[in-house]
């Protein structure tokens, strides 16, 4: 669900980014007033781990599309909705710089679609509403239901949001109900191998640390010892360095979604000022991009088209894609991610210890 900035006009970019601001502000306020000692650490080795979760697209069978974790849910229950939103955050922003894995106008964009509806609304409201009050271990089905529910209804509105931003920037290619009809079927199922995914994990979580999940809001992961931060960071390099190899080279769902409307794999815009810049930092910035090693000359994209942007469905390469660039690639962005949590948590606790 990576938005490409094409899809976004100037004023439509920076509101979100202003709207995604806010939220960052009041998410980093709530996490500098945290007494929570293990916090930092475990923010750090579960953005490296979903960082390697979104490199591994599944396929939608019978739809020739593919979908990937994105990872807000699970981030919420484990660390609270203010924390999971300043992961998701480094997450995507490691991402857009590195990897050009999403534009930098729409990031704020990508981080409302991907963060906000997933931590901020479709967590508290669905999720911690379908958990049993504080100190009472939920059951696994009940667990496993509930996170289900809740992912889709997170990438339902994550859904409903590209769509919407789209049309607020006057995309005229991407009409509301051809893009409408098609977006939200194709996320839904995305939801469902997400829920299914993320059930999976807490079901396991349950029988290893039943404690991270006591008392909704991850009370209990304040006891989390440095064997499961371990334990995250171990199964991100594995995941990053080897599963990556399996992923689907099939579209995502937005791209997918793209090229049935348009019958293209590209949205042409016009280009201002603002996207030809950004489009070029991101070009020097982006040493990573398509998830593998860049030592080829670069060459940028015109700031005006927005592409079918992950280089799985470029092509239909072998499967598994065995490439040591890509595991290079993935470890590589997991250890940015997890300096990047690190260095933003770090530094809110500090503040606060300097100020008592």
């Amino acid at each position: 669900m990576h938005m490409a900035d094409a899809l976004l006009s100037p004023a439509v970019g920076a509101a979100f980014w202003l709207v995604s601001g806010t939220t960052l502000a009041w998410s980093a306020h709530r996490l500098k007033s945290s007494e929570r000692d293990d916090l930092v650490p475990l923010m750090g080795v579960l953005g490296a781990f979903v960082f390697a979760a979104q490199m591994i697209n599944f396929s939608i069978p019978g739809t020739g599309s593919s979908g990937h974790m994105v990872g807000g849910l699970l981030l919420s229950i484990l660390l609270g909705s203010p924390a999971a939103l300043i992961v998701i955050a480094s997450v995507l922003t490691v991402q857009s710089l590195f990897f050009a894995d999403g534009g930098l106008l729409a990031l704020g964009a990508n981080l409302f679609n991907m963060g906000v509806m997933s931590c901020l609304v479709a967590y508290p409201l669905i999720y911690r509403t379908l958990m049993p009050r504080s100190g009472v271990l939920p059951s696994a089905r009940r667990m496993a239901w509930a996170a289900v529910i809740t992912s889709v209804v997170g990438l339902q509105l994550g859904a409903l949001g590209v769509v919407l931003q789209t049309q607020l920037s006057g995309i005229s290619s991407l009409p509301l109900g051809a893009f409408l009809w098609l977006m939200q079927p194709i996320h839904l199922a995305i939801g469902l191998g997400e829920g299914l995914a993320t059930a999976a994990l807490l079901v396991f979580i349950r029988q290893a640390r039943p404690d991270l999940l006591m008392s909704g809001a991850a009370i209990g992961a304040a006891r989390a010892s440095k064997a499961v931060a371990a334990g995250f960071g171990a199964a991100a390099v594995v995941v990053a360095g080897a599963l990556s190899w399996f992923a689907s080279s099939q579209p995502d769902g937005l791209e997918w979604s793209i090229e049935h409307v348009t019958g293209q794999t590209q949205v042409v815009n016009n280009a201002s000022d603002l996207h030809q810049r950004l489009s070029n930092w991101q070009t020097a910035t982006a040493l990573f991009k398509d998830y593998t090693l860049n030592f080829q000359e670069k060459s940028a994209a015109s700031p005006g088209e927005s592409s079918i942007t992950s280089s799985k469905s470029i092509a239909e390469p072998a499967w598994p894609a065995v490439d040591a660039g890509t595991s290079l690639a993935g470890v590589v962005g997991g250890l940015l991610t997890l300096c990047l949590v690190w260095a933003v948590a770090y530094w809110l606790r500090r503040r606060v210890a300097r100020v008592k």
